[in-house]
């Protein structure tokens, strides 16, 4: 099919779309945004919960996005290479709050290994009760070290030295902790590990 032929960008296939925005062609870049800002946007307010501060991320990785436009390299599809784009942002974002850095770094780990499929509507209230129900059922050690990272914002380091563990024993605990949490919220996994935060 020749793309070109077709007038309306909105017919375009996601794989068309990208190959005319590598080409700098602004009306592809407007039917990417158009398509996908809204979900990008409802996953990062779903994350940081200010609106303000979500549609700053998300045009700030869209600006960005077609500063590269030329150079593109997208081994995913679209969808996935904007969700971790966004995802991406949002950790820096995090990065700079008063967050363990360590457990932010694991966190990212586990979540560069789910698919990047579309975040369900849910209640995040509920959700976020049934993550601290199931964060007081972790084994004795890995439940106190899980919660000084994540409620006291202890650093690996200063964990290591309050329980008498080795820092690697630490990160073992969290990086297991996670492991038990993703198993046990099954579909809801992604979003949950990111409301641990």
């Amino acid at each position: 099919m020749d793309v070109n032929a077709v007038k309306n960008y909105g017919e375009f296939t996601d794989e068309e779309l990208i190959l005319l925005l590598k080409e700098r062609d602004k009306l592809a870049f407007t039917e990417i945004y158009q398509r996908h800002w809204h979900m990008l946007y409802l996953h990062t307010f779903k994350i940081l919960g200010d609106e303000d501060e979500s549609k700053d991320l998300v045009q700030d990785t869209f600006f960005s996005f077609w500063e590269k436009s030329g150079e593109l390299q997208i081994k995913s599809n679209l969808k996935g290479y904007l969700f971790v784009a966004v995802r991406n942002r949002i950790f820096s974002l995090i990065r700079k709050r008063k967050v363990n850095p360590d457990f932010v770094d694991i966190v990212m780990e586990e979540l560069n290994q789910l698919d990047n499929t579309t975040i369900e509507c849910i209640d995040e209230r509920e959700l976020i009760r049934l993550i601290d129900a199931e964060i007081e059922q972790l084994p004795g050690k890995m439940r106190v070290v899980f919660e000084l990272s994540r409620k006291e914002f202890l650093t690996n380091k200063e964990i290591a030295v309050r329980l008498n563990m080795t820092e690697e024993a630490v990160k073992k605990q969290i990086h297991r902790s996670i492991r038990t949490l993703k198993l046990r919220l099954g579909n809801y996994a992604g979003i949950s590990i990111l409301l641990i935060l």
